[in-house]
């Protein structure tokens, strides 16, 4: 992370959102896809600054930056926990590899050691405990928000699919006999499946709908016989 040109803004370094993209091992599209699908959860100031206007201006003309930005009319740089949430959205080994690396090379920054009297590190011993503290519970609220914004967009594994056909074919199999009308059955199932859960195929059912669907399947009626 070495050849990153430094950037900082209001007194913290940060990227721009090519930098970070080349961070990842990705491409600007997909870290303003993340930015665009996640909004809510980013916060200007906290997460990320969006440069406009003369403040842009003046930005564009104190660094040599990437020249097709000359032309862009909001810049976005990228503060560490703004880095954080970009790595947990795209939740691949390089981008978390990566964001350990702009971490440790980039976004701190190595002062050299004082040395401190008795009453001096005491006082700074109690002053960080209280900023880690709050820190960590700052984090694992973060933590949790994005863990439940990943989950409810997962989508049923393979042996989870299959637990949901299982279901489909017992529930036919209970409700009709005759094996030349069971397609017809099978058909009116999915879509009726597709229609409830708001998924173009079953295999799109989010994993914490999956007890829904297998509840929904067993106690599914066709409009024939209801």
């Amino acid at each position: 992370m070495e050849h990153l040109q430094i950037i900082e803004q209001n007194g913290i370094r940060v990227l721009t959102t090519l930098q970070l993209a080349e961070a990842y091992g990705t491409d600007s599209k997909q870290i303003n896809r993340n930015f665009q699908r996640n909004n809510e959860r980013y916060k200007e100031g906290k997460h990320y600054f969006a440069l406009t206007g003369e403040e842009l201006k003046n930005f564009k003309g104190s660094r040599q930056i990437d020249p097709t930005l000359k032309f862009t009319s909001v810049l976005y740089l990228w503060t560490e926990k703004g880095a954080w949430l970009q790595a947990k959205s795209l939740n691949t080994d390089k981008s978390w590899e990566a964001y350990e690396a702009l971490v440790d090379d980039y976004y701190t920054v190595k002062q050299q050691v004082k040395v401190l009297s008795e009453r001096e590190q005491l006082v700074a011993a109690m002053k960080l405990s209280i900023e880690t503290s709050e820190e960590i519970a700052l984090v694992k609220n973060e933590v949790k928000e994005v863990r439940g914004m990943v989950e409810n967009q997962i989508t049923l594994d393979h042996g989870e699919q299959r637990r949901v056909q299982i279901g489909i074919a017992s529930r036919i199999y209970d409700l009709e006999n005759n094996k030349e009308l069971r397609p017809q059955l099978f058909a009116e199932l999915y879509r009726e499946i597709r229609n409830r859960f708001g998924v173009t195929s079953y295999k799109d059912i989010k994993r914490k709908d999956l007890q829904s669907a297998l509840f929904y399947i067993e106690a599914w009626v066709p409009r024939r016989i209801s």
